[in-house]
């Protein structure tokens, strides 16, 4: 009976060994002050001896009986059940709370098994950064503008320096990014973003942070001057364009609409059709009195016959000729 009596706790030994490093570790930043549920998503079984939860492996915190619970008179006052399969509420934690808290449960045909695990770190907020600029060194050649800034990213117990240069509006860091950890666990970094440096200070559950902009300790910096937009230089061009396009258009407008009026104008004029008058004689004939240097004309109507045109029921001569008689030379 002994060796299967070894063999059967060896099995139930290995079996413990099995289930509790079945479940992961669950790795959980809180914020100080603040509160954390710890849920059991394990299957428990039916009849069970209790389940509980234990802190650092040696502290019990809460203890989960088939007929009611039971609190560490530690946590008595910082311990809520919101009734779902064996999870607790932790109120107010403090930094004192990080560690590790793990659920098992307990029964006779399964032995000890672990549940659930989680590995709580509680932080506070971090503390103000500030971002100060030590030095500036600017040099303007007819090459290229440059600028050199020293700045000092620091808290209230660290601080850490970088270096920027600057020319002709490109902006680098000497080094590249720099940062380094606090005591308290927090990181302080200090990186340049688009022509700004952004001084940082943050852990997993708070950040603070402090920026300038390099343009204004490097007046030379070629980003002072944006370029104008495509937009902004062929918007008025066009527009332009349009209003002349338009007024062409009206002009072609108004020119047709006056050829079209001037036509129906000489479509329905009325023309005045000559009379012919007789000529008044001349009260004396004598050429003597004429004047050698001049000529006179005698219009008369023609003897032959006449051709006729019916206008307006009025008879008028096709035409009417001159008869130019000229003085005899002395």
């Amino acid at each position: 009976m002994r060796p299967l009596v070894a063999l059967l706790f060896a099995v139930s030994l290995l079996n413990s060994c099995e289930a509790q490093g079945s479940s992961a570790v669950t790795t959980v930043f809180v914020q100080k002050g603040h509160d954390l549920i710890l849920n059991v998503d394990a299957d428990v079984p039916e009849k069970f001896s209790f389940v509980e939860w234990t802190f650092n492996e040696i502290v019990s915190v809460a203890v989960f009986l088939p007929h009611g619970n039971t609190l560490h008179p530690d946590f008595t006052g910082r311990i809520e059940f919101p009734g779902k399969n064996f999870s607790v509420i932790l109120k107010n934690l403090q930094e004192a709370d990080s560690g590790v808290y793990t659920a098992r449960v307990s029964s006779f045909v399964g032995g000890n098994q672990q549940l659930a695990e989680y590995k709580v770190t509680v932080q506070g907020p971090v503390s103000p950064v500030e971002l100060t600029v030590d030095s500036v060194d600017s040099v303007v050649s007819r090459s290229s503008d440059s600028c050199n800034l020293t700045v000092t990213c620091s808290t209230q117990h660290s601080h850490i320096n970088s270096t920027f240069r600057c020319v002709s509006g490109t902006c680098s860091q000497e080094g590249g990014e720099r940062s380094e950890l606090t005591t308290s666990g927090a990181s302080l970094r200090v990186y340049l973003v688009y022509g700004a440096i952004i001084c940082n200070h943050s852990n997993q559950v708070n950040w603070t942070k402090d920026f300038n902009m390099t343009k204004h300790f490097c007046p030379h910096d070629d980003r002072d001057h944006v370029p104008v937009p495509v937009i902004a230089i062929w918007l008025p061009i066009l527009i332009l364009v349009i209003i002349a396009g338009v007024l062409v258009f009206v002009l072609f407008l108004y020119r047709r609409k006056r050829g079209n009026y001037n036509r129906e104008g000489i479509e329905n004029t009325v023309y005045d059709v000559p009379q012919a008058k007789p000529l008044e004689q001349s009260p004396t004939d004598d050429a003597s009195v004429l004047s050698p240097t001049s000529t006179y004309s005698l219009v008369g109507p023609h003897a032959g016959s006449l051709i006729t045109t019916q206008t307006g029921g009025t008879t008028l001569p096709e035409s009417v000729y001159a008869q130019v008689e000229k003085p005899a030379r002395s």
